[in-house]
Formats: structure tokens, sequence, C-alpha cells
């Protein structure tokens, strides 16, 4: 009966140190993606990195931007984007909310970076993104900026 006393500190004391070792995987790309968090930063890394590519991947062929300047289908939401050079971001006061194979996520975000040639505004935008889970993976299908716009 000891040895089972043993066995139980071994086992909790493994388990206790696995979970202070082995910190989270940060995300770097959809790949490493597993929520919500993980879509969004993926999404903001594919900025920085001028990934259209894969970030195209992830956008549905419906998507909807609502933003500061009004709303935009995919290929102008898309565009408009792309004329974005993101150096930095930094997200804060991040929640989600799923609801079956939806997922909504509000954030506030501070862009560091250009648009159209002009300095990204310094003050954070508060956002709201709604990703769909579909047969090929996570899709984006809306998402709205609340803040300063930046440039055309």
């Amino acid at each position: 009966m000891r040895w089972l006393g043993g066995v139980a500190v071994v086992l909790i004391t493994g388990f206790s140190l696995c979970c202070t070792v082995y910190k989270s995987h940060p995300v770097t790309s959809f790949v490493d993606a597993t929520g919500g968090e993980g879509f969004e930063r993926a999404f903001w890394q594919d900025m920085r990195n001028k990934d259209w590519k894969d970030l195209q991947q992830h956008i549905a062929s419906n998507f909807t931007y609502m933003g500061p300047t009004g709303t935009l289908d995919r290929d102008a939401a898309l565009a408009y984007l792309q004329q974005m050079d993101v150096k930095e971001f930094s997200i804060t006061d991040l929640k989600t909310q799923l609801s079956g194979n939806t997922v909504v996520v509000t954030y506030a975000i501070t862009l560091r970076g250009t648009s159209g040639g002009q300095p990204l505004p310094e003050q954070s935008q508060h956002r709201m993104s709604v990703w769909h889970e579909h047969k090929s993976g996570w899709m984006l299908i809306a998402q709205t900026a609340l803040g300063p716009p930046a440039s055309h």
C-alpha cells in the first residue's frame, strides 16, 4: 500500500513538471493555429510577412470586411490589406467565443508600419473576426475594424 502512495507522488510530480517545462508553442503560421487566438496571430503574421498566398487560402470567397471607410468584398479587402506594410503588431484584450463550427474573436490591435505609403495610425483598433470551419480548414468569413482608418 505504501508503494501505491509513492507511485501517485511520482505521477503527480511528473504531470506538473510537464506543464511547466513545455511552454505553449507560439503561433507563427496557420499550421500552428489551434483556436481563435491562433488564427488571428497567424493572420497578422501573414500580413507582416506579406504571405498573400497563404492569407488568401484562409479568407472565404464570401468574405466581408467592414472598416472605418465602409464595407468591402473579398477582392477589395485583399487589395486594401495588400497595400499595408505591417512591421509589428501587438494584440491585447483578446476574447474568443466558440459556437459549433464558428468562432468569434474580439481584440484590440496596435499596428506599426505604413499603408499606401502613409504611417499606420498609432492608436489601437478594436477588431472582430468571424472564423468558420470548412472541409478545407478554418476560413475567415468576416472582419470589422473600429478605430482610425489606415490610408487608402
